[in-house]
């Protein structure tokens, strides 16, 4: 016997009803990204956006800071 055949003979209750679960878990991450966008999103997206451009270049961002701090004491 196939799969095909053996899931034919078997009872539709036993089988999960993918389905309506992937509906409810897709109803549930749309109201977990509903709840995220709170009064600091745009941000916290922002902070992330900067966090991305500059972490990769962390030597140079620090040197140019230490740079301009250092004008900006003798001036």
């Amino acid at each position: 016997m196939t799969t095909l055949e053996i899931m034919a003979d078997t009872p539709s209750a036993i089988h999960n009803d993918f389905v309506s679960t992937d509906a409810a878990e897709l109803a549930s991450h749309m109201d977990q990204c509903a709840h995220s966008r709170g009064r600091f999103f745009t941000l916290q997206t922002g902070l992330q956006s900067a966090h991305s451009v500059l972490l990769p270049r962390i030597v140079t961002v620090a040197l140019i800071v230490a740079v301009c701090l250092g004008m900006l004491a003798i001036v």
